[in-house]
């Protein structure tokens, strides 16, 4: 009897002495982009620039159009809007856009753009944290032309897992900026 309760004991202290297991702990994909090559668009609207071929122009009224990158599910809205003694109005909108997003973000840091030769002046503005979009931006030529830029993903924003995405899309949009030219 005490041989059996001896034999019982040990091999209950082998099994549990067993590591259980535990569930994994939720992962993100390791996303890596190749690197764009840029082609020049040119459309019907007052503007030209260079886009990755990755993505598409989707062209629609008023030159309100989109940048799609299938792949990602991430689009970039454009929207021109002409310049008629409303400057000071569509800055103030272009600067409070970004902000709509402090809420959820860490910060916003912005980035001045200037090209003199072209004429195109404006700011990109990046949305660290949980924002709907990550990216945003501006051009104008101060006199004629406006454009705004809004960065979108498809899926429930979480900053760790869209970064990779959002910054490529934003070497894209900066691309788009140094390379803007309007028709004029």
């Amino acid at each position: 009897m005490k041989q059996t309760l001896l034999i019982g004991f040990i091999i209950l202290c082998l099994i549990g002495c067993q590591d259980s297991t535990l569930p994994k702990p939720k992962a993100y994909f390791s996303l890596n982009y190749p690197n764009p090559v840029y082609e020049k668009i040119e459309h019907d609207c007052p503007y030209t620039f260079d886009i990755n071929k990755r993505a598409e122009l989707v062209s629609q009224k008023k030159c309100w159009n989109k940048i799609s990158y299938p792949e990602m599910k991430a689009t970039v809205y454009l929207s021109y809007v002409p310049i008629k003694n409303n400057l000071d109005s569509l800055l103030y909108d272009a600067y409070q856009m970004p902000s709509k997003h402090v809420i959820k973000a860490e910060e916003i840091p912005e980035r001045v753009f200037q090209n003199e030769k072209e004429r195109v002046y404006g700011t990109l503005f990046r949305v660290v944290g949980e924002a709907a979009s990550q990216v945003q931006f501006f051009l104008t030529d101060s006199t004629d032309h406006f454009l705004v830029g809004s960065l979108y993903f498809y899926t429930r924003p979480n900053y760790d897992s869209l970064m990779p995405a959002a910054q490529y899309v934003e070497n894209d949009m900066m691309r788009l900026m140094e390379s803007f030219e309007w028709k004029d």
